[in-house]
């Protein structure tokens, strides 16, 4: 069990997709209905997979209130959390560098993505993620290490390919209504964010 994480990859994919499905995505239907883009991240225990805490991105209070940022802002306003060390971080998309940073700083040593950068860009049309690793830090896709000092990054992709093979078409199935609920919510997005507050958008 890597990064001790008590759960091998079949347990671990289906607590990732588990988390997304029954408490993020509800979060991030109401948050897109406000005129917040889809991101979205939550809290699981190492030891089992459990939820501890969820959000979605909260852009149209504050800017900085994207997903694993507010998540983190929530997590801090709470005296009953496990420590980070304790805890897998999930999120829906390829953290932006604010929220690799914010990660980092928060000291947890892990994250779990659902969507990379170029969905963000290329299914979701929001490509300032890329655009801000290549402007302002000269990063091609790709190029910040997945893997350093401080953190190992892995996709849930990448979890579902190491899971027991006779579970893998079951968690691709979920995955793909995952993947078809976030179009679903990208699309009501986009038709309504004209006009928001959010600079980013």
């Amino acid at each position: 069990m890597a990064d001790g994480i008590g759960m091998d990859d079949t347990q671990l994919a289906a607590a990732l997709m588990a988390a997304i499905e029954d408490h993020i995505l509800p979060l991030t239907r109401k948050g897109v209905a406000a005129g917040n883009k889809i991101f979205g991240a939550a809290l699981l225990r190492k030891s089992d997979g459990a939820v501890v805490l969820a959000e979605t991105n909260n852009e149209t209070e504050n800017p900085l209130w994207h997903g694993e940022v507010h998540l983190l802002k929530r997590y801090h306003e709470r005296r009953d959390m496990p420590p980070p060390e304790d805890l897998i971080f999930l999120t829906t998309h390829e953290p932006c560098p604010m929220c690799l940073s914010a990660i980092t700083w928060a000291g947890f040593g892990n994250f779990f993505d659902f969507f990379t950068h170029e969905d963000s860009r290329d299914s979701f049309a929001i490509p300032h993620d890329l655009m801000i690793l290549k402007e302002v830090f000269t990063l091609d896709p790709g190029g910040y290490r997945r893997e350093n000092a401080y953190w190992r990054a892995r996709s849930v992709a990448e979890v579902i390919a190491g899971a027991d093979a006779d579970a893998q078409a079951v968690l691709r199935d979920r995955a793909d209504v995952i993947r078809a609920e976030y179009d679903r919510l990208s699309a009501a997005y986009q038709q309504g964010k004209d006009g928001n507050a959010i600079p980013l958008n």
